[in-house]
């Protein structure tokens, strides 16, 4: 599996990058399999770098809040009115009220209708979905509304299976170890700082501490922090990160490529 970075800008997009939105590709004897990992504000202009959008299988939304979701709709956009025609809908596995939340932010009238771009499915606690060579198992975070962590399993690029473990937003919660569990990659959100003043409000989203924590207590084997808010220092988001957890950390910066 790839990891390629779209955007990871925390809570809105920056000067460098868009909001969340991650792509995850892998091949088997037939062809390159992608699942996008989030579809937040400004990353469907980046994704056009990395693929042809009308080549994805599937989006993963972990939750609805416009960081993470807002871009499906420029996406569908694209998809409606290609010169070349439609194309097959995209499967799009997200939480409960997703067209809905699509239709209200697109505007409701029929020349933004998502409907026929996109193949929805409704995420369950747990239950795994398959995507071509991808196992993708959603699991139920701690954030202010619905959301889910992803932990996908699929071809190692060094031969059998591996697993990515995807946290979207979420506060420190047993659910997570679940999630993380024996992970080759944890992609942690890191939005908050330790002491700063968002982190006086819990059930919201991690720090740097509480995802090396996670990455220390589930064993993951690599920890790769994301979602850091642009007015946060990432040297001080590592260094929380480095005094919970002994492997290897890294900052997700747009266009970043992981082996998995």
């Amino acid at each position: 599996m790839r990891l390629t970075v779209v955007g990871c800008a925390g809570s809105f997009p920056n000067a460098t990058s868009a909001a969340s939105s991650y792509l995850l590709e892998a091949e088997d004897a037939e062809r390159t399999w992608r699942v996008v990992l989030d579809l937040g504000n400004g990353a469907s202009g980046p994704l056009h770098r990395f693929c042809d959008p009308r080549e994805i299988d599937a989006l993963a939304i972990s939750h609805l809040h416009s960081d993470h979701v807002a871009d499906v709709v420029v996406l569908n956009v694209f998809l409606r009115y290609h010169p070349e025609g439609t194309c097959k809908p995209i499967r799009l596995l997200a939480p409960e009220g997703t067209p809905e939340r699509l239709a209200q932010i697109a505007g409701s009238d029929p020349a933004t209708d998502t409907s026929a771009q996109f193949d929805f499915t409704a995420w369950a606690d747990r239950a795994v979905v398959t995507v071509g060579p991808f196992e993708i198992e959603p699991v139920r975070v701690n954030h202010p509304i619905e959301a889910y962590g992803v932990r996908v399993t699929g071809p190692s690029e060094s031969g059998g299976r591996a697993v990515l473990a995807y946290t979207g937003d979420t506060d420190d919660c047993p659910a997570l170890d679940d999630l993380a569990r024996d992970a080759d990659l944890l992609l942690s959100e890191a939005a908050f700082l330790e002491g700063g003043p968002s982190d006086e409000v819990r059930g919201v989203h991690l720090t740097g501490l509480r995802a090396g924590q996670v990455a220390a207590r589930a064993g993951a084997k690599r920890l790769v922090l994301t979602h850091l808010a642009m007015w946060n220092d990432p040297e001080r988001s590592l260094a929380e990160a480095r005094s919970a957890y002994v492997g290897p950390i890294d900052v997700a910066a747009s266009g970043s490529v992981f082996t998995i």
